[in-house]
């Protein structure tokens, strides 16, 4: 089952194999045509290959509401969803100093009253807990860095019991004002999700509006002075930047371990998006085969995965060992090696393992014995690249989103998953974001 990109109506799909060889969905609306998506760059058998080690088990959400119109009109969670959570953005703010062409929240608005206040983000904590938390949490809008009390919101946080606070930033603020990056250290930043378009201000002009290049390197020197873990998150749309994975692996690579790995993001074509929707869409495989072809097989398909709890076909990712000579070997692949395990608990330790470049031993204290610094050492020299494929209205699977792990946190609805939070109809008609 899928949605209809045109109004929004759950409608049935088909997924064919294409005269071209690949993966497509086919949708038809009554009211408003057929539709087709490729949803996959490559055959029968490697697709499913790809979900062939698929974590089982369903996990009920904690206080899931009652299903009333299905799928994917009920989230907050609902009863049918098969997931329980494991991170979870918190949408601080709807201003942002950038006007990004591209953006999910189409934020940019200059209204200070688009901020929580302190008092509503107590009870989004408040209700997370009660929904089964602690999860990981995303401080996110808009631009979070645009509010003076972070250090506030994070401490709140702590005192509901949340643990691990990444920052989804632009890397602006952390560029040109002395000092804020010391400040978010001690605030208790556990690692930065630094927007990373590439190396080239051409492509910055095409997804941002503005030359950025030197102003996302001085971001990533501040946070190193500070000792503020930084993962490279770039949005990656074909004709813009898909040729650039390599490059920005590579610069990753050589910025290790403050730079603890790429998160890769294929558009997806909801919110403000100034791009049209190509007919051949970056699709897992193709993005796999840019990256060996563009780091000259330094990373390849086959050291690559499927997300864990989540459906294998919205993410992917590898780790690798850094070695001393500069190298580095791929690590095994695991089952559930995704960014989320099983259970929100695992999938908490996991993701602030990876993302933050501390090990369990060392959370709050420095190693305290060998065995604590070799450990330590094992994670800070272990380095990342995933990517999550985030669903639109055009090729949104409802088999998938029912297993999504990443959920928007709304005051009215509760725990929205990102896709379904995100979902517009070709005029730009949102379920969910107000």
């Amino acid at each position: 089952m899928s949605v209809c990109p045109v109004c929004l109506g759950k409608i049935p799909a088909s997924k064919v194999l294409g005269e071209d060889g690949n993966i497509y969905m086919e949708k038809r609306c009554w009211e408003h045509g057929s539709f087709r998506t490729l949803i996959w760059e490559g055959d029968v058998e490697s697709y499913r290959a790809w979900g062939a080690n698929d974590a089982d088990g369903r996990v009920l959400p904690v206080r899931a509401k009652p299903v009333e119109q299905g799928c994917p009109y009920d989230c907050g969670l609902c009863q049918n969803h098969e997931r329980d959570g494991c991170c979870v953005l918190l949408e601080l703010t709807k201003r942002c100093n950038l006007k990004c062409p591209v953006c999910f929240a189409s934020a940019g608005v200059d209204d200070t009253d688009t901020d929580l206040s302190l008092e509503e983000i107590a009870k989004q904590y408040d209700m997370l807990m009660e929904h089964g938390g602690p999860f990981n949490i995303q401080l996110s809008g808009g631009e979070p860095t645009v509010r003076d009390d972070l250090d506030r919101i994070i401490a709140l946080g702590r005192e509901k019991g949340f643990s691990f606070f990444q920052l989804n930033t632009n890397g602006l603020r952390l560029a040109d004002e002395p000092g804020y990056a010391q400040h978010l250290a001690k605030a208790g930043v556990s690692t930065v999700f630094l927007q990373f378009d590439g190396l080239d201000d051409d492509i910055y002009m095409s997804l941002r509006g503005a030359a950025l290049k030197d102003t996302k390197l001085r971001a990533i020197e501040n946070c190193k002075a500070a000792g503020l873990p930084v993962v490279l998150v770039p949005t990656v749309a074909p004709g813009v930047n898909d040729r650039s994975l390599g490059d920005i692996i590579r610069f990753a690579l050589n910025n290790a371990p403050h730079v603890r790995g790429v998160h890769i993001q294929p558009i997806s074509y909801f919110g403000r998006c100034g791009l049209d929707a190509p007919e051949i869409r970056l699709t897992i495989p193709a993005v796999l085969r840019r990256i060996e072809a563009q780091t000259d097989g330094l990373m390849r398909y086959e050291h690559f995965g499927g997300g864990g709890a989540e459906s294998p076909y919205c993410s992917f990712h590898a780790s690798y060992r850094r070695l001393d000579d500069g190298s580095i070997k791929a690590l095994p692949k695991r089952k559930n090696s995704g960014c989320c395990c099983v259970k929100s608990s695992e999938a908490r330790d996991f993701v602030s393992q990876q993302w933050s470049g501390k090990a369990a031993c060392c959370d709050g204290d420095e190693a305290t014995s060998s065995l604590d610094e070799f450990l330590q050492e094992l994670v800070e020299n272990t380095f990342t690249v995933s990517g999550m494929v985030f669903q639109d209205a055009h090729n949104l699977d409802l088999e998938r989103l029912r297993r999504c792990y990443i959920c928007e946190v709304d005051s009215k609805k509760g725990m929205v998953p990102f896709c379904a939070y995100n979902l517009t109809d070709v005029n730009g008609r949102a379920l969910y974001r107000k």
